[in-house]
């Protein structure tokens, strides 16, 4: 059976894509609303104490839907990526797909896109989710900005998805690849702390969507997308290289 076909009977099978789409579009759904009713809610549980918010922005129910989704969502990526790109394990597993095949980018490649498109197509039901409840809830959004900041926030979940197959390379088991990918994306924005670094990162595109909303010039964005895609291909051939060297 062709690797490709494989790899999406593999994704419905496991019902990974349920999940990624579940969490997305519960981010989706719940972030404007809280945004809108935020300070309602903290009254209620304040008691006695006075809380004062300022007046919710179309932006504000943006962020709250990626504050919850590249936090919890980013770790539901990063295992069911983990889960597809763990192909040695187990090894008997390994020796079988090994077997077939005289080059393990041919094992890797369907693995790594299949994974990216089900992750960037639950990004975007997701994202088209909050932008309905933001423009219902909060007003309208910037059409061009919104499509724009959905490219670019794909270019990070593709940028995740390289860096978990990285991690695959030094891992084995998917217990262990989740924080090994992890604590990889955390370091990332850490470099930020050294100036030259900080208009270059990766991370910075986890801003572009509410940022080219608010008016962020989208040329602001082009250094980390070109880093972003340098990184990506970088990650994808240091993972080809250290599986094809890997002994079962």
């Amino acid at each position: 059976m062709n690797l490709w076909r494989l790899e999406w009977l593999r994704l419905l099978r496991t019902r990974s894509w349920i999940a990624l789409a579940a969490v997305f579009l519960f981010f989706g759904l719940l972030g404007p609303i809280s945004a809108r009713y935020m300070e309602e809610i903290l009254r209620r549980f304040a008691g006695d104490i006075s809380i004062m918010l300022p007046p919710p922005t179309p932006a504000t129910g943006l962020e709250q839907y990626l504050g919850n989704v590249m936090q919890i969502g980013l770790l539901v990526v990063l295992a069911v990526a983990a889960g597809a790109l763990a192909f040695d394990q187990p090894s008997e597993r390994a020796a079988f797909y090994r077997s077939r095949v005289r080059r393990v980018w041919t094992l890797l490649a369907p693995r790594y896109a299949v994974a990216t498109l089900a992750t960037v197509a639950a990004f975007v039901l997701g994202t088209l989710g909050a932008w309905y409840e933001t423009i219902v809830l909060l007003g309208d959004l910037p059409v061009g900005g919104m499509l724009l900041g959905m490219l670019l926030t794909s270019l990070y979940l593709a940028f995740a998805v390289a860096v978990t197959a990285a991690a695959s390379s030094f891992a084995r088991a998917p217990l262990t690849i989740v924080p090994v990918a992890a604590g990889l994306l955390i370091v990332v924005p850490l470099l930020g702390l050294i100036g030259p670094l900080r208009d270059w990162l990766p991370s910075n595109l986890l801003g572009s969507l509410v940022g080219l909303v608010v008016g962020v010039p989208p040329v602001e964005y082009l250094r980390p997308a070109l880093v972003t895609l340098v990184a990506t291909a970088g990650l994808l051939w240091l993972a080809t290289l250290r599986l094809q060297r890997r002994e079962l």
